[in-house]
C-alpha cells in the first residue's frame, strides 16, 4: 500500500506533467487535459479526505480540526467545570480518569459496551436506559486522542503531598476523650446523633445484610438494637415517632433504588422504638434527609438527597396526608448530598439549599416561589476532584447574613492523591446572597465541619473531623478543632487519641446537660490503603471503638 505522503508527491508529479503537456499541445488538446488535471484534483481531494468520508459511512463523528485543549475543553467541560492537566499526575490520568471519561464518551478499548460498566440487577438497567455510557463514539477516535495526548504531555509526572502551613497543636484543653465501650466490630459506623434532653447517642451500623440502629446512655452503655433490613443514614424525630432513612441494601456506591423513609414508632410506657412502616420506597440512594413544611399547607414535607452513583436526583416529597406523600424534582442529577431549609432571602418562604457532588459539585439554591414551586440558582461551583463533602449555613462573620461553610475532601474515587485544595471554605454572603471566600484551611481528607462557640467565648469555633488524611506525616488531621480569636483567624487542635478511630460522621450537642457543647464522633473501619505500614488498619478492626465521645469540660 502507497503511503499518504508517497501518494500525494505523485499525484502532484502526474498533475506537473499534465500541465507540460498542455504546454507541448497548446490549443489542440485542452478539453482533455483539463479533464486530466480535474480528475487529479478530484483524486487528491477525496484522498485527503478519505478518513472523513470514512467516519461519515460508518455513521461515526467526523475528525475535528481543533487542537486537543479546545477539545478538552468543549468536551469535558460540558458536564463539569473544567478540570486541568497540571491537578493529578500523568499515570492517573491514564490509568483511571481517562478511561472513564473516555467511557462517558462512547470511547471503548474493544468494538462494543463492556457488560462491567453495569452493576447487576435494576441499578444496572437504570443507567442503560439513562444512556450514561453512549453505544456509540460521540466523538472521532482521532479527537479523542488528542484530548489524551493533551492531558499526558501537560500533566506532572508526580504531585507531592501536600505541606501543612499551620501546625496542629496535639491537645484539646477543654475536651476529655471517651471511648464506647460498647462496638460493632469491625466498626461501621455510617451515621451518629447525639439525642436531646439528655437521652445519650443513637448511631447507624453499616453493615451489609442485617444493620443495626443502636441507642446508647448518655455513659456510653448499650441501652438497645433495632435490627434493620437496610442500612441506616438519617435520624429525625418528630415526638414520639423518628423518621428514619435507609440508603439500600448497602453503603457503597450503586443505582438501585431500594432506600426507604421509614416510620418508627415508640412502645406504649418503654423508651424503646419498634414497629417501622415504610412511608417512602424506592429510593436511589439516599443519604441525606431535611424536613420542613415547604408549601405552607401545614403538613411537613421532605427534602431527600438521591445522591444514586451514575443516576440519582434532589428531590422533595409533597406530604399529601395519611402518610402518602407525592414526589416533586429539583435536580435529575447524581450526587445530592447534603440539603439545608430555611429562609434564605428573608422573604417569608422557606426555600432549599444543597450541595452536589459527583461530578457537576456546587451548591444550588432554590428559591421558593409559592404554590410548590422552585427556581433553582447555582451560589458556587467546584471542581470534581474537590470531593464535596458536607457545608452549612451559618453567620460566621455577625453581618446578620447567612454564610456558607463548605466541606471537600472525598478521596475514593479514580483520584486517591492527596490534594492540596482539601479542607474547609468559608464564603462570606455580601447580603444579596453573592459569596466570596473569605478563609480556607488546607485538611487532607476533610469529611464534615461543625462551627459552634465550643469554648463559650461568643464567637463560632469549627470541629472537623477528616477520612483521608495524612496519616504518615500527620494523622492529627483526622479531627482538627479550629479555636476562632474572634477575627475569623483560627489556630488548629487535635486531641492525643485521634487516631483510635476512623472518623466518618460527627454531631455536636449537649449530651449530659451542663450547658457546655460536646463531640460524637463515629468510626468506620474501610478503605484502608493498600500497603498500609502505619498499622492503623489492624488497630481500627481489632480494638477501635464504633462511636466516642469528646466531653466538653468547660462545665
Amino acid at each position: 500500500m502507497i503511503k499518504k505522503r508517497t501518494a500525494v508527491r505523485h499525484i502532484r508529479k502526474t498533475m506537473k506533467n499534465d500541465i507540460d503537456m498542455i504546454n507541448i499541445t497548446q490549443k489542440n488538446n485542452w478539453s482533455e487535459a483539463i479533464a486530466s488535471i480535474a480528475a487529479c484534483c478530484f483524486f487528491l481531494f477525496a484522498y485527503a479526505c478519505g478518513e472523513k468520508r470514512s467516519a461519515i459511512e460508518k455513521n461515526e463523528p467526523v475528525p475535528s480540526d481543533l487542537p486537543g485543549n479546545a477539545l478538552a475543553l468543549k468536551h469535558c467541560g460540558s458536564c463539569h467545570a473544567f478540570t486541568a492537566p497540571e491537578l493529578l499526575p500523568s499515570s492517573v490520568w491514564e490509568k483511571d480518569v481517562l478511561p472513564s471519561m473516555g467511557h462517558r464518551l462512547g470511547i471503548y478499548r474493544g468494538d462494543r459496551q463492556p457488560d462491567s460498566l453495569f452493576e447487576k440487577g435494576v441499578g444496572g438497567q437504570i443507567v442503560k436506559r439513562a444512556k450514561i455510557y453512549p453505544e456509540k463514539p460521540q466523538l472521532a477516535r482521532e479527537d479523542w486522542q488528542k484530548i489524551v495526548d493533551y492531558y499526558i504531555e501537560h500533566a506532572p509526572d508526580t504531585i507531592l503531598p501536600p505541606i501543612r502551613k499551620n501546625r496542629i497543636v496535639k491537645s484539646l484543653e477543654h475536651f476529655k476523650y471517651k471511648p464506647s465501650p460498647y462496638t460493632h466490630r469491625p466498626p461501621l459506623t455510617i451515621m451518629i446523633k447525639i439525642l436531646p434532653d439528655n437521652r445519650g447517642i443513637v448511631f447507624g451500623d453499616g453493615k451489609r445484610g442485617i444493620s443495626n440502629l443502636s441507642f446508647l446512655k448518655p455513659s456510653l452503655e448499650k441501652d438497645y438494637n433495632i435490627s434493620l433490613k437496610t442500612t441506616p443514614v438519617h435520624y429525625y424525630e418528630k415526638n414520639d415517632t423518628v423518621f428514619l432513612t435507609t440508603i439500600g441494601d448497602h453503603m457503597y456506591p450503586h443505582d438501585a433504588p431500594n432506600g426507604t423513609v421509614q416510620k418508627v414508632f415508640k412502645k406504649p410506657r418503654v423508651n424503646t422504638y419498634s414497629s417501622a412502616d415504610i412511608v417512602i420506597k424506592n429510593l436511589q440512594r439516599p443519604v441525606f434527609s431535611e424536613y420542613a413544611d415547604l408549601d405552607a399547607d401545614g403538613l411537613e414535607d421532605i427534602v431527600i438527597c438521591e445522591y444514586g452513583n451514575l443516576t440519582g436526583k434532589l428531590v422533595w416529597y409533597q406530604n399529601q396526608g395519611n402518610s402518602s406523600y407525592s414526589m416533586r424534582p429539583l435536580r435529575g442529577e447524581p450526587g445530592a448530598i447534603c440539603v439545608r431549609v430555611e429562609d434564605f432571602d428573608g422573604d417569608g418562604l422557606l426555600d432549599i439549599v444543597a450541595l452536589m457532588a459527583q461530578g457537576d459539585e456546587g451548591i444550588f439554591w432554590y428559591k421558593n416561589r409559592g404554590n410548590g414551586t422552585f427556581e433553582e440558582n447555582r451560589l458556587l461551583s467546584f471542581l470534581p476532584l474537590y470531593g464535596s463533602q458536607y457545608f452549612e449555613l451559618v453567620d460566621m462573620n455577625r453581618d446578620g447574613y447567612k454564610d456558607i461553610l463548605y466541606v471537600c475532601g472525598d478521596n475514593a474515587d479514580l483520584t486517591p492523591i492527596l490534594k492540596g485544595y482539601h479542607g474547609i471554605y468559608l464564603y462570606i454572603n455580601d447580603g444579596g446572597q453573592k459569596f466570596k471566600k473569605e478563609f480556607f484551611y488546607q485538611l487532607n481528607g476533610a469529611y464534615k465541619a461543625i462551627p459552634m462557640d465550643y469554648d463559650m467565648d461568643g464567637d463560632l469555633d469549627i470541629a472537623s473531623i477528616s477520612f483521608f488524611p495524612d496519616y504518615y506525616n500527620y494523622p492529627e488531621e483526622s479531627f482538627v478543632y479550629l479555636e476562632n480569636d474572634g477575627a475569623l483567624n483560627f489556630s488548629g487542635y487535635s486531641f492525643p487519641e485521634a487516631t483510635r478511630g476512623r472518623w466518618i460522621v460527627m454531631d455536636a450537642g449537649d449530651i449530659d446537660g451542663d450547658g457546655d457543647i460536646d463531640i460524637a464522633l463515629g468510626s468506620f473501619v474501610s478503605f484502608i490503603a493498600q500497603g498500609d505500614t502505619t498499622g492503623l488498619g489492624d488497630q481500627w478492626i481489632k480494638s477501635g471503638p464504633s462511636v466516642a465521645l469528646l466531653e466538653n469540660t468547660i462545665r
